[in-house]
């Protein structure tokens, strides 16, 4: 088993007859399924890599930012103040692994 830490969550990785076992550990001890079963033919090295880029994707690192609701425009007086067109949320990205200020 090999446990990495990402974001200041610790996950593990370990080998089964199936393919990897990815999980997260939870602060009481307990732990949450992140996937079951896959990379089954890949080395421990080439699992690692791949699970932690799963990881990365599952839990980002970021911000999320969500535009105004164009169906239901603010209203000021008579006037309709409508924002931008966003229908999907945006998402700032940073080059760190974790939230958590520097110990």
């Amino acid at each position: 088993m090999k446990n990495f830490l990402y974001n200041d969550m610790e996950f593990s990785v370990a080998k089964t007859s199936s393919g990897w076992d990815i999980n997260r550990t939870l602060p009481n001890g307990d732990f949450a399924v992140v996937g079951a079963s896959l990379f089954k033919d890949l080395g421990e090295v080439d699992a690692g890599i791949r699970a932690l880029a799963l990881v990365r994707k599952v839990f980002p690192v970021g911000i999320k930012i969500v535009g105004p609701n164009v169906s239901h425009p603010n209203m000021v007086g008579d006037l309709k103040i409508i924002g931008p067109d966003v229908s999907h949320p945006n998402f700032i990205y940073w080059n760190k692994d974790s939230t958590s200020f520097a110990k």
